[in-house]
């Protein structure tokens, strides 16, 4: 762990946090000096990734997304941990199945909805509630390339993250001018979430982006740290592709 900047003040609960996208997340709200607090599924995992982050500025509540239970936990133990909620960034999500959506088990895709889409949607109202709604703040969804394009075999998912764009803008409208809320839209980012769609052939994966690799955690992180600061301060209800260049090649004979 290297060396924290002072703090800033301001305080993160990012969702999906202990490994991924939602780390890299993590890494650049602390190296700005935010304090935060990560949640995930597997409990040793989570405790590694606060060890690792720097336990002093890190708290972790282990817990499925969708529950609400989970949501109001993990909000209650923020405000008592570090007294404020600012930030909220929405990076839980799942994808459980590969193959045509004309043959999705609905009850799969029910459960994608329920991760993807309904646990972003309860963590913003309690966020909202306990501290945003008084004090102004900023949201950040992950959603995802799959959710402005078609995406074959993973539609389901797709969809989801279609819904997750859709939903960042009437967040965005509902919640101004207070609480500026945006979403971040990534191609292929090196992720165990992601491994199938490039492992074992990441230069053939990578080959197709205009700037010649796949994305890595911090690219979102980066991302991330823009939307929820200063500089972004004139900017809500939009979603900022992050894709390597790939989109740039739709409609390329």
């Amino acid at each position: 762990m290297t060396e924290l900047p002072e703090l800033s003040g301001k305080v993160a609960v990012i969702t999906g946090a202990s490994r991924g996208i939602g780390y890299g997340v993590a890494e650049a709200l602390l190296a700005r000096g935010d304090r935060v607090c990560i949640t995930g599924r597997n409990e040793d995992a989570l405790k590694e990734a606060v060890e690792a982050l720097g336990a002093d500025r890190v708290i972790g509540v282990a817990g499925k997304a969708h529950d609400e239970a989970h949501q109001a936990v993990v909000v209650e133990r923020t405000m008592e941990a570090f007294g404020r909620v600012d930030y909220l960034v929405n990076n839980a999500g799942t994808n459980p199945v590969f193959g045509p959506i004309a043959d999705l088990d609905l009850n799969v895709a029910r459960k994608v909805f329920e991760t993807n889409v309904i646990s972003a949607l309860g963590f913003a109202q309690k966020t909202w509630h306990a501290w945003q709604k008084e004090h102004g703040g900023a949201i950040v969804n992950i959603a995802s390339l799959a959710g402005i394009s078609a995406s074959p075999f993973i539609g389901a998912y797709g969809v989801s993250k279609a819904a997750m764009v859709n939903l960042t803008l009437q967040l965005a409208h509902e919640f101004a001018p207070g609480v500026r809320v945006n979403s971040i839209a990534p191609a292929v980012v090196k992720t165990k979430f992601a491994a199938a769609l490039y492992e074992g052939r990441e230069a053939e994966a990578a080959a197709s982006y205009p700037l010649a690799r796949l994305g890595v955690p911090s690219d979102i992180g980066g991302a991330a740290a823009f939307l929820t600061s200063d500089q972004s301060e004139w900017i809500t209800g939009q979603t900022l592709v992050v894709d390597g260049g790939i989109l740039l090649n739709a409609g390329v004979a």
